[in-house]
C-alpha cells in the first residue's frame, strides 16, 4: 500500500509501512509514501509532518478527516494555523474558507461573490483505521496496514536515523515495515519517519491489552531507549 500516516499534535505515528512488500521493495516506495498517526479533535487543524513537506491535516464538525496543502492560494499562508466551522476550513490569516474537496466556499471580504471553481486547495486522500489516521500523496493502491492487537503509545522525536534505530540490538524488523521491540515487559511496535534535520519522528504502539499501569512503564522505557540511540549516535559522530 502507498498510503502513508502524518503525526499531528496530539498523535504518534511516523513510517512508510509497505504492506506485503519484500524489504527491498519497501525501501524503494519510501520515496513516494509515509504515514500519520491517532485521532483529531473535532473541528481542529494540525500540521501533518512528511518527507514532502508540511500538510493541513483537519477534521470537521461530523467527523470527517481532510488531507490538504498546507498553503491558502491567497497569499501563502499556512492552512494548518486556520480554524474549523463545520464542515470547512478556514484561513487565520483572511478567513477564506474551504470545504474538504478543497474548493473555496467564501470570500468574506466579497460576501456576495460565488468563489470560481479554479480557486480550491489541493486535496489528498485520508482515512482512518485502528487509531492511526493515513494519507496518500497518491492514488491508493489498496487500504492502509492494520496492526491488529495494538494501540497507540506516544510519539517523539529522536536524534537519530531511521536507519540506525532498525540497526539496534533491541528491536527486530517485520515483514509490514513496522520494528517488534519489548519495552517494560510488554510487547510493543515501533514506526520511524525520517526528518529532514537528520533525526526521525518515532511512533509506539502497545499491545491493547496493557493496563495503564503498564503504558506508563512502557513509555518510561522508551524514553531510556531514546537516551540509548542518541548517545550511540553522538559516540559514532565523535569516530
Amino acid at each position: 500500500s502507498n498510503y502513508m500516516v502524518p503525526p499531528n499534535y496530539d498523535s504518534m505515528i511516523g513510517k512508510i509501512i509497505c504492506h506485503g512488500d519484500t524489504r527491498d521493495q519497501a525501501l524503494a516506495r519510501m520515496r513516494t509514501a509515509s504515514l500519520f498517526l491517532t485521532a483529531t479533535a473535532l473541528m481542529t487543524a494540525v500540521p501533518a509532518l512528511m518527507p514532502q513537506g508540511t500538510f493541513a491535516l483537519w477534521r470537521s464538525e461530523s467527523g470527517a478527516l481532510a488531507l490538504q496543502a498546507d498553503r491558502c492560494p491567497h497569499r501563502g499562508m499556512r492552512l494548518s494555523h486556520g480554524f474549523v466551522r463545520g464542515e470547512a476550513l478556514s484561513c487565520i490569516y483572511h478567513g477564506w474558507r474551504y470545504a474538504r474537496n478543497g474548493r473555496c466556499l467564501k470570500i468574506p471580504a466579497h460576501p456576495r461573490l460565488e468563489p470560481p471553481e479554479a480557486i480550491r486547495v489541493e486535496t489528498y486522500s485520508v482515512t482512518e483505521s485502528g487509531g492511526l489516521i493515513w494519507g496518500c500523496l497518491e492514488t491508493p493502491a489498496g487500504a492502509p496496514p492494520t496492526f491488529d492487537g495494538f494501540v497507540p503509545l506516544r510519539m517523539m522525536s529522536v536524534r537519530a536515523s531511521p536507519v540506525m534505530i532498525a540497526a539496534s540490538d533491541r528491536v527486530d524488523g517485520r515483514a509490514d515495515g513496522a520494528l517488534a521491540v519489548e519495552l517494560a515487559g510488554r510487547d510493543c511496535l515501533l514506526l520511524t519517519l525520517a526528518q529532514p534535520d537528520d533525526s526521525t519522528l518515532l511512533f509506539c504502539l502497545i499491545e491493547e491489552t496493557a493496563s495503564s499501569e503498564a503504558r506508563i512503564a512502557a513509555s518510561r522505557a522508551l524514553e531510556l531507549f531514546r537516551c540509548r540511540l542518541e548517545a550511540d549516535d553522538l559516540q559514532k559522530e565523535a569516530l
